[in-house]
């Protein structure tokens, strides 16, 4: 049944609302602590921080490696610098062998050709020809052929020694040298002062500074 109007005007219009206190739910334990932040003020992330120390001991990693080549470049660059010294060395040292054997060579062909030339002296000689003479002048017509062709002879053997650097040196009124000379024989000469070449035996020859064969002479004492 419902209620009378008397009824209705006795309830209140609006019920008392009473006020609640809004109560926060407490943080969770170590909610409070602070994150890890970067230089910018953020939190940093552990996948973060183990990139960080990953890529620190790479470059660290790296560094080593490149001082590693660095070292190892500098070994193969010292061998390097020792084998090029080594072959200039060997390269030159096998030059000079070379240059000895030719020069060991021309000596021994040039002793052979003066010996031959020794020869010829002594049949111009006993024929009544000068070297001079038979060197730079003319073939004497009325001379038997013989005797034209060992003129002829000289003058060829002397040219080839004379290609070859070989050549016959003075030694008659030159102070005796051991280098150059052989004595044969010391004999007393008037007027002129001991250890001087007062006569020549046999001509001597060189080539350059080389002595292909001493001269033997006779000093005064």
């Amino acid at each position: 049944m419902s209620p009378g109007p008397e009824e209705r005007a006795v309830q209140p219009e609006a019920e008392e609302v009473v006020d609640a206190e809004v109560v926060s739910e407490p943080e969770p334990e170590g909610a409070a602590e602070a994150a890890p932040e970067g230089s910018s003020g953020e939190p940093v992330s552990e996948a973060r921080v183990a990139d960080e120390a990953a890529g620190a001991s790479v470059e660290q990693d790296l560094n080593a490696l490149i001082e590693e080549a660095r070292t190892q470049r500098d070994e193969y660059l010292q061998l390097a610098q020792r084998t090029k010294a080594d072959f200039d060395n060997y390269r030159k040292r096998m030059a000079a062998e070379s240059q000895a054997r030719v020069e060991r060579g021309r000596i021994e062909v040039a002793s052979g050709l003066i010996e031959a030339v020794d020869n010829l002296e002594r049949v111009l000689d006993a024929a009544g020809i000068s070297e001079d003479a038979a060197l730079e002048g003319e073939i004497p017509a009325e001379a038997p052929v013989t005797t034209q062709g060992v003129i002829v002879s000289y003058r060829d053997l002397n040219s080839v020694l004379k290609k070859a650097g070989v050549e016959a040196f003075d030694s008659k009124g030159q102070v005796f040298d051991p280098n150059l000379h052989e004595a044969l024989q010391a004999l007393p000469a008037e007027g002129v002062q001991s250890g001087v070449v007062i006569e020549e035996m046999q001509k001597g020859y060189r080539a350059g500074e080389s002595v292909i064969r001493h001269a033997r002479v006779v000093v005064s004492q």
